[in-house]
């Protein structure tokens, strides 16, 4: 797994530093000019919140990155053998998926209670760092709010400072900037407002599934759930984690408190009910999908234009892999856009082991007509997600 320091090193976690130094920066060189912290005890209190926020962003974002998600052990079974019939295999880390877990090839590990992948963090949201993540959120939107408001009005004074000396009372602030730091303080008013939209709607988000207790992932195999059963007349799906929201709050900045393989459910739930729906859905996913033979060779690049165009003008807007293809191999579609599907290449070890996934041209394969099995593949031969 990676180290902290190497997640440190990655252009997420860099440009989120960037963007503190320059909002921070911005806020106090044109605090001093107009609302100086040494004038009064208001304007002291005003300058001490901005930079408190500023100061918890840093040190929640750190904390987050350098915790880490937290790793399901390599090669981790349940303490009763029985039990391995109600879980997921991962053939990467050569052992089972606890409950709430899920492989991120970024990663390259299963992830305890895995929400998502983070490009900003340069590692997952998980069990052990989903709390520092939570309140990274929260002081960059209230710290991003107090900037942007800020900095706004005193772009007004700076821009209008003319008006002010030749029509003004006296008693507004001069507002003194150069173009460099004109163009620098219009960068860091712009970046501030976007983090507040951005990061304020994953935010809400966040806060939406704590209340719940579920993740991200969760939400999706829920919603999936409710189609599922409704198709096949099955009875509704109890989410066997949603404890009540206090509890649910509780759990999170008490994480520290479970080992994030083993988590307490509500009553007439068990532990392995979610993990049994996931395997549902896959047996049900893979008796919907269709077998193709690959009739031209793709060589696996993302924009094939040579061989596919109309494929390479129309790429899936997904980080996916792409599935480079022989002439003749065997493959079972489980999704689709117009120019592209997405399988997987049956391996001649036998229907239980999964090969290689991702994109591949539609027009690279046919379909075939004899449809794939339905039973579902022993648990200790499934790919990881």
């Amino acid at each position: 797994m990676s180290s902290p320091i190497r997640r440190l090193c990655h252009w997420g976690p860099i440009a989120v530093l960037g963007i503190i130094k320059l909002i921070t920066w911005s806020m106090v060189h044109l605090m001093g000019m107009w609302w100086p912290p040494h004038e009064s005890l208001g304007a002291a209190l005003h300058a001490a919140m901005f930079l408190g926020l500023a100061a918890s962003t840093l040190y929640y974002f750190l904390q987050a990155l350098l915790e880490g998600p937290g790793f399901v052990p390599l090669g981790w079974k349940p303490e009763n053998e029985a039990d391995t019939d109600y879980l997921q295999y991962c053939t990467v880390c050569k052992g089972y998926k606890a409950p709430r877990s899920h492989h991120c090839r970024k990663c390259g590990y299963c992830i305890k209670k895995m929400d998502h992948h983070c490009p900003w963090i340069n590692c997952c949201v998980g069990h052990a760092n989903h709390s520092y993540f939570t309140l990274f959120l929260i002081s960059a939107v209230l710290g991003c709010l107090h900037a942007s408001i800020v900095l706004s009005i005193c772009l007004y004074h700076a821009i209008n400072r003319l008006w002010y000396i030749h029509h003004g009372t006296g008693q507004e602030p001069m507002i003194y900037l150069t173009l460099t730091t004109l163009l620098l303080t219009l960068l860091a008013t712009g970046m501030a407002i976007g983090v507040v939209l951005a990061v304020g709607t994953l935010l809400y988000l966040q806060v939406r599934g704590i209340l719940r207790n579920r993740t991200t992932i969760e939400d999706w195999i829920i919603d999936k759930a409710v189609c599922r059963r409704e198709e096949q007349g099955l009875p509704p799906f109890v989410f066997p984690y949603d404890l009540g929201w206090k509890k649910n709050v509780y759990l999170l900045f008490h994480g520290a408190q479970y080992d994030g393989i083993r988590w307490p459910v509500i009553d007439g739930c068990g532990e392995y009910d979610l993990t049994m729906e996931q395997r549902a859905q896959k047996a049900d996913k893979r008796s919907r999908a269709r077998l193709y033979t690959a009739v031209r060779a793709y060589s696996g690049r993302w924009l094939p234009l040579a061989a596919y165009p109309r494929a390479a003008l129309a790429p899936p807007c997904t980080d996916e892999p792409r599935l480079p293809l022989r002439r003749g191999q065997a493959l079972r579609a489980t999704r689709q856009r117009r120019h592209w599907l997405f399988g997987e290449k049956l391996s001649e070890a036998g229907e239980g082991v999964r090969g290689a996934r991702g994109w591949f041209p539609r027009a690279a394969a046919t379909p075939t007509a004899t449809p794939p099995p339905t039973a579902t593949p022993p648990a200790h031969k499934q790919k990881p997600d």
